[in-house]
């Protein structure tokens, strides 16, 4: 789940980039939300793919303020234009936070005009869905973090295993 919103979160914001930041003046902070994004998606993909718990751990927290800085990116974009950042109990963030992805939604394309609800031609209906989105994939990234850290306490990390595999393959 925390994969399959980061891909969602990802492909809304090249989309968003595209339609709503255009020109050079904004080359630089759509590489910034367009690098963030993706770092976010993939450190979850290569932190999974780590035998070390202790690298996924730390992976996974990258991929947390990778969304984190993707945020502020679009709160900015709101605030500068002078749009309104939909508070946590106006209605639409309250049916978005409802919502429950699975892994088989279909993901945005460039010909979609309507996400979740949400008309995607308007700039500010368009950011704050992302906003939505960023704070539940970080909700999940947290819950995630504290479940990776309960592993590694209960079952140790990836080299002081190998050091008590070792150990017994001694005593053989």
């Amino acid at each position: 789940l925390v994969y399959h919103l980061s891909v969602e979160i990802y492909d809304l914001t090249v989309l968003f980039c595209d339609r709503f930041l255009k020109g050079p003046k904004f080359r630089r902070l759509v590489e910034q939300m367009t690098h963030a994004a993706r770092s976010g998606k993939q450190n979850i993909v290569e932190g999974s793919l780590e035998n070390s718990v202790e690298s996924n751990i730390k992976l996974t927290g990258v991929a947390r303020a990778s969304f984190g800085e993707l945020l502020e990116d679009f709160r900015d974009f709101l605030r500068q234009r002078g749009l309104s950042i939909w508070d946590k109990n106006d209605p639409r963030v309250l049916r978005l936070r409802a919502y429950r992805e699975g892994t088989q939604n279909p993901h945005v394309t460039h010909e979609s005009h309507e996400s979740h609800g949400i008309d995607l031609s308007d700039s500010e209906q368009f950011s704050n869905l992302v906003i939505c989105l960023c704070f539940k994939e970080g909700f999940l990234l947290d819950r995630l973090l504290a479940s990776q850290k309960e592993k590694f306490i209960r079952e140790g990390g990836f080299r002081e295993n190998l050091f008590r595999k070792r150990l017994e393959f001694k005593k053989v």
